[in-house]
């Protein structure tokens, strides 16, 4: 699939929606689909559900709409690098024949098929997390998320793409190869959760859960122009994240800032998946329930927003500050009470203290050979090396990780802070839309380039980076288009537990905003 074929299919739709007063193609298009069972697969999640409970389509014929729309896109694109469809065919079938006996579904994803990240542990099926070391795992276990998808009737269909390890911010491994953007094949879908975003933008799956240490969930849907949630994460997530790799295949324990997330199509379809994934780990499950809070407003114009547009910390080019310019009119526009000028934190700090839990936290799976090796080399440098802040947040004493997750409750009080006078945060996803894929060149020597001005690779998650250290929900979601057909997106993020309320500002926003375009690949 070559580049300038992908932007012109891209850009023809991008210019009719670049205004605000834009009709809804892609809304109209998803329509007409509802009334089509050879093309419910592009509907919407929600669509798809009515479809098979009420008899317009069965598991099994939906299944197959979706396994040839799969053989004619996913070769381009590399989106899902493993499929097991015998298997799926026989839980479709299983579905159909559970409706046709019992006139009830099997759950609230009742014969939908979907899709799973390569980095949760799948039972029967092939689970590598991208790394040659894991290249013929079979897990004889679900992952707790996974074991939730199955118990609510979803059809497990295959695996999507990840960087070896989920340790990259662009999506190839040895295993696989590489995951194209699906709407330019020279830039990169982003990472970890590459595939899984790509997969859900181009059709393959209507749902997906991500997971988001470093922006691995967030930075894939705002280059592939989908939404996706990062969970509320306290003492302990939202989503149950056993059974994700990295940590060690057979792991009980995860990161204590990693959590799992719906990415979708649409604002409303994060609600649908969010139900279904947010509940206790089992073992918590006779005394906890997770009752999330209710959505606090119906309308935006009862919201109170505070808008970060730029930062010097994190600049962004001339394209994302337009958009966050017009979404802050359109906002305003609505009625909303719109404050431009106060800041939760301070970036920079924020930005160092997730780094030292994050590095921190990663060193929990080193050999105990590299892990001696990073402690020599760390007591050996001086604390302004460029090198200090990874090997000595890596490899610090447990006292000093305690006076960081201290320092991380004090940056959750400035956060609960701020949200006594907003109710929401609108900042810029990233810094540009999605940039060169670099995925040949050894990561020391990547950069990417915001207006003009060459800059370190990972300030690409410097925005979505900000609610991590502090467990906050955010939602990325498309929001405009730059010249040559690329998504843009915004960052929305709120209080603690306000993950309905964030759904429900992006449903909004998603009014008043240009309907996303969806890539050639989706219509294939």
């Amino acid at each position: 699939m070559k580049r300038r074929t992908l932007l012109a299919a891209a850009a023809t739709t991008a210019a009719a929606a670049s205004l605000p007063n834009t009709a809804h193609a892609a809304t109209a298009t998803q329509a007409k689909d509802t009334m089509n069972p050879t093309a419910l697969y592009r509907s919407t999640a929600r669509a798809q559900l009515t479809a098979l409970r009420c008899g317009r389509i069965t598991a099994r014929e939906l299944l197959d709409q979706v396994l040839a729309h799969h053989a004619k896109t996913n070769p381009a694109i590399n989106a899902v690098v493993t499929l097991d469809t015998d298997a799926a065919r026989a839980a479709a079938d299983k579905a159909d024949q559970h409706l046709a006996a019992t006139g009830r579904p099997l759950g609230p994803l009742h014969g939908l098929p979907i899709t799973v990240k390569d980095a949760l542990e799948t039972a029967g099926m092939r689970t590598t997390s991208g790394s040659p070391d894991l290249s013929d795992h079979i897990p004889d276990q679900d992952a707790d998320v996974v074991a939730l998808l199955r118990a609510a009737g979803a059809i497990i269909i295959g695996k999507t793409n990840v960087p070896t390890m989920c340790q990259d911010i662009q999506t190839s491994n040895p295993i696989f190869g590489k995951t194209k953007n699906p709407y330019d094949d020279t830039k990169t879908a982003g990472g970890s959760s590459g595939g899984p975003a790509a997969a859900v933008a181009a059709g393959l799956s209507p749902l997906e859960v991500g997971s988001d240490l470093a922006g691995s969930l967030r930075l894939p849907a705002a280059y592939c122009g989908v939404y996706a949630l990062r969970t509320s994460r306290g003492a302990s997530p939202i989503v149950p994240t056993r059974g994700h790799i990295p940590r060690s295949a057979g792991w009980l324990t995860s990161s204590d800032m990693i959590t799992l997330g719906p990415i979708a199509r649409t604002a409303e379809d994060l609600d649908v998946l969010l139900d279904v994934i947010a509940a206790p780990a089992p073992a918590d499950r006779a005394g906890w329930r997770i009752d999330l809070p209710a959505p606090k407003f119906t309308r935006l114009s009862q919201y109170r927003v505070g808008v970060w547009a730029d930062d010097d910390y994190c600049r962004v080019d001339s394209a994302t500050r337009d958009l966050l310019a017009q979404v802050a009119r359109l906002v305003r526009a609505a009625g909303a009470r719109v404050d431009d000028s106060s800041r939760p934190v301070d970036f920079a700090a924020s930005d160092k203290l997730f780094q030292r839990l994050m590095y921190a936290t990663a060193s929990a799976t080193a050999t105990d050979d590299a892990f001696a090796a990073d402690v020599k080399a760390a007591d050996a440098l001086a604390d302004d090396d460029p090198n200090a802040l990874y090997l000595k947040s890596r490899t610090m004493r447990h006292r000093d990780w305690a006076r960081a997750d201290e320092d991380r409750q004090q940056l959750r009080a400035k956060w609960a802070d701020y949200f006594a006078e907003h109710d929401i945060l609108i900042t810029p996803a990233a810094p540009t839309a999605a940039v060169d894929d670099q995925t040949s060149i050894p990561t020391p020597q990547r950069y990417i380039t915001v207006d003009g001005e060459k800059r370190s690779y990972f300030d690409q998650t410097g925005w979505v980076n900000l609610a991590g250290p502090v467990g906050l929900p955010s939602i990325v979601m498309p929001a405009g288009v730059t010249k040559t057909g690329l998504p843009l997106a915004i960052q929305i993020i709120g209080p603690y537990l306000s993950d309905r309320t964030l759904i429900a500002a992006a449903k909004q926003l998603a009014a008043v905003l240009p309907a996303p375009v969806h890539p050639p690949a989706f219509n294939a």
